[in-house]
């Protein structure tokens, strides 16, 4: 039997909250026709305000889409809606061969797919790639060195009259002009940073721009690291050339975040066998939802490219092996407070500007103090990172919890602990931050 999606997973696609209102009115069966799965696609037909009902057609193992409305949304509310209908309907969307138009779009996207993979017809030229990155190198050099001189104004001239520091966003201009993006990023941070933690971002960002005019210098895991945190990028295609690791990777959980330009997804993996975490970006532009979505708490048998780095987290997903399958009933294993910030304190030795790192805690409780939101396995407690955890969330957290323990997974650095998903006693995984 096939496992159907929950409500909250579907929800969790829409580009925006006006799309998931919309999407619950067209999730009854009386607002479709011709509906049908074969467990890889779901497909249907939608009446509008035309003659001619929308197509639509969702491919389930990206997941993809496709309908004939014309809305500038994606995934739009035909889509959700059919996922839907789908997931709590099963009856309304029979098991079945796809039909004609269905069949088209799939057997398309299977076809782009393996040209994809075939990869690049001519290799560049390697002679010239060698001079544009020795070129951006010397670029890099020369804005982290330029870098480590203002921030040595800014203390020279005290930190007190933040107005003698600046004007920052001229000199993360400058960083964007010598190829260095990351840097840019923190140095427009400062201007929002808190007074009390405005040396520490000095000091941490001075340590990187030093190590990114020494960068030759490093251990070649270090060095990956600085570059990466600087803002080098590297291209999919070539990760996934290189060394994979196959696993059985569990879902721990997922979280969107969104500005003006872009919609971020975070996924969170730990390999089944290997007990490697992993994490997965996807990206969407306004009105686009990020392509890459598994259901929390479901096992993805699949291929893995990790960055380089002295910690290696990030990674792209290469081959699946089947579409993504129910996870064990029983919560990961986790650790305990106090050696939740063991593990971070080991995970920053190797990475200096590691702000936190994926962990499962094991038996705590969230309790509410008058210092803040906390969790305590009864001996140890870790704060709640505030400024990241809405008050939705943490309410959500202390009414699965009922003051019994229960495993939570977040992410937890130097400023608290960020949960993202809970597995209280004898429930499956509940997201946190859901809508």
């Amino acid at each position: 039997m096939e496992e159907r999606w929950s409500t909250e997973h579907v929800l969790s696609l829409a580009p925006d909250a006006a799309s998931q209102k919309a999407a619950g009115t067209l999730s009854s069966p009386a607002a479709w026709s011709a509906t049908g799965t074969d467990g890889s696609a779901v497909w249907g037909e939608c009446g509008g305000s035309g003659r001619t009902p929308y197509r639509t057609v969702v491919e389930l193992a990206t997941p993809a889409y496709r309908c004939s409305c014309p809305s500038r949304k994606f995934p739009c509310k035909h889509a959700l809606g059919l996922l839907l209908l789908w997931s709590g309907a099963p009856a309304a969307v029979p098991a079945g061969e796809p039909s004609d138009w269905a069949s088209e779009w799939l057997t398309a996207r299977q076809d782009g797919a393996g040209r994809r993979a075939a990869g690049p017809g001519t290799p560049a030229d390697p002679a010239a790639a060698r001079r544009r990155a020795e070129k951006r190198s010397a670029r890099v050099a020369a804005g982290a060195a330029e870098l480590r001189l203002r921030l040595a104004d800014g203390i020279r001239r005290g930190l007190a009259d933040r107005s003698t520091a600046g004007p920052w966003e001229e000199v993360a201009a400058r960083m964007v002009d010598a190829q260095a993006p990351g840097l840019a990023t923190r140095v427009r941070e400062l201007d929002t940073t808190p007074q009390h933690r405005l040396l520490e971002e000095y000091a941490m960002l001075h340590l990187l721009a030093t190590a990114a005019t020494r960068v030759d210098e490093l251990p070649a895991p270090l060095a990956a690291t600085v570059r990466a945190r600087v803002g080098y990028t590297t291209d999919t295609a070539e990760l996934l050339a290189g060394p994979t690791v196959r696993d059985r990777w569990h879902v721990l959980g997922s979280r969107d975040t969104s500005d003006d330009r872009l919609t971020t997804r975070r996924l969170w993996l730990r390999g089944a066998k290997t007990g490697r975490p992993a994490l997965l970006l996807a990206f969407g532009r306004p009105g686009q939802a990020p392509d890459l979505a598994v259901p929390t708490g479901h096992l993805l048998e699949a291929e893995l490219a990790f960055h380089p780095g002295a910690r290696p987290l990030r990674a792209a997903l290469g081959t699946r092996y089947g579409a993504p399958a129910p996870g064990p009933a029983a919560p990961p294993p986790g650790l305990t407070p106090a050696e939740a910030v063991a593990a971070y304190g080991t995970a920053v030795a190797d990475d200096p500007w590691l702000d936190s790192w994926p962990t499962v805690l094991t038996d705590v409780v969230p309790v509410l103090t008058p210092e803040g939101w906390h969790l305590t396995d009864g001996r140890h407690t870790l704060p709640v990172h505030r400024a990241a955890t809405s008050d939705a969330a943490l309410w959500r957290l202390a009414a699965v919890s009922t003051g019994r323990p229960l495993t939570v997974f977040g992410e937890h650095g130097h400023q608290g602990f960020t949960p993202i998903t809970a597995w209280a006693a004898g429930h499956r995984p509940i997201t946190l931050s859901a809508p």
